[in-house]
């Protein structure tokens, strides 16, 4: 065993980073820098017209102004730092800040995990249950539901950060990984961990498999209801809505569950970055465009901004 001095408690760690040693490396940069700025730019929009419209005041709404505001933290959490790293050549990062990424990572994710079934339960009630839906999702019970999956995604992660951070790391302390993350740090401790796994596992079973579970249910429960109306349109669009909102899910809990349910000894560093990349950059990304952007509230409140937009500037340009 390593003897103390060549543990890391105060010194920085060494992230390896995403982009590869190479000419595509620019390329790789370029792609994620725009991805970036893309996810910030439509969630951002998303949450402004869900406050501005008064169509959009509605207890669906009101969850993904939730979930835009966990995607815009979460890829903001870690892509700058990671593209700052790339730009200066430096790929260092203390300790406190490799615990702040570890910490609003897992709140985040985990809240997000629990909102995504939160939103599963809604959609479920609108189509299964449509004359109870103003009792069953009164403003209320989406309040409780959203700050529910901030308060326990908090509380877990407290938990799991203080937990992770006492333990000795190698003197290295080099992660192979583009972002602190708890896989790839428990890999530079030398003592066991078998304990903090376990526990991991257990989170992972709340966090992952029941809300994974939760919404499956939900939409096959949904699909059921739709097979069961007579109109073709209404199967053909929910059909669509369930579809490619359970592609989203599936590219979210898949990798994440691939990794935060394995031992630490099965895990690669260059499966565990591709996987990352589903839940931390695309989905993103990908849930603006899957859960509002092919709605016809949100588009008809986008063309109500551009128009009141517009119209302000006109005025401005008659008064000048």
């Amino acid at each position: 065993m390593m003897g103390h001095k060549n543990q890391t408690s105060s010194s920085d760690f060494t992230l390896l980073g995403l982009f590869p040693s190479s000419q595509a490396s620019l390329v790789s940069f370029l792609f994620i820098f725009v991805i970036f700025v893309v996810a910030a730019a439509e969630n951002t929009l998303m949450i402004l017209l869900i406050c501005s419209d008064s169509r959009l005041h509605t207890p669906m709404y009101f969850l993904l102004s939730h979930l835009s505001t966990m995607d815009i933290l979460h890829i903001s959490n870690i892509v700058p730092k990671m593209l700052a790293n790339f730009l200066s050549g430096s790929k260092t990062i203390s300790l406190a800040g490799c615990g702040f990424q570890v910490f609003l990572s897992l709140t985040l994710l985990g809240g997000e995990c629990l909102l995504l079934a939160a939103m599963s339960c809604d959609h479920y009630v609108a189509i299964c249950h449509p004359l109870r839906y103003a009792i069953l999702m009164d403003d209320s019970v989406s309040v409780v539901m959203a700050g529910g999956s901030w308060l326990v995604g908090t509380l877990n992660s407290i938990v799991d950060t203080a937990y992770l951070l006492h333990f000795p790391f190698c003197g290295s302390g080099t992660i192979d990984h583009f972002f602190c993350e708890v896989p790839a740090m428990l890999k530079l401790s030398f003592v066991d961990t078998s304990g903090y796994e376990g526990r991991v596992y257990v989170s992972g079973i709340i966090f992952l498999l029941i809300p994974f579970s939760l919404i499956s249910a939900s939409y096959v429960q949904i699909l059921l209801t739709v097979l069961q109306m007579k109109s073709s349109e209404a199967w053909k669009k929910s059909f669509s809505t369930c579809s490619f909102r359970m592609i989203v899910v599936i590219m979210y809990y898949g990798p994440f569950i691939f990794t935060y349910m394995r031992p630490k000894s099965y895990h690669t560093p260059g499966q565990d970055k591709f996987l990352a990349i589903f839940y931390t950059i695309l989905t993103p990304t990908l849930n603006p465009v899957i859960y509002n952007f092919r709605n016809k509230d949100v588009l008809g409140a986008m063309k109500t901004m551009l128009k009141s937009n517009l119209l302000h500037k006109e005025m401005n340009r008659e008064k000048t």
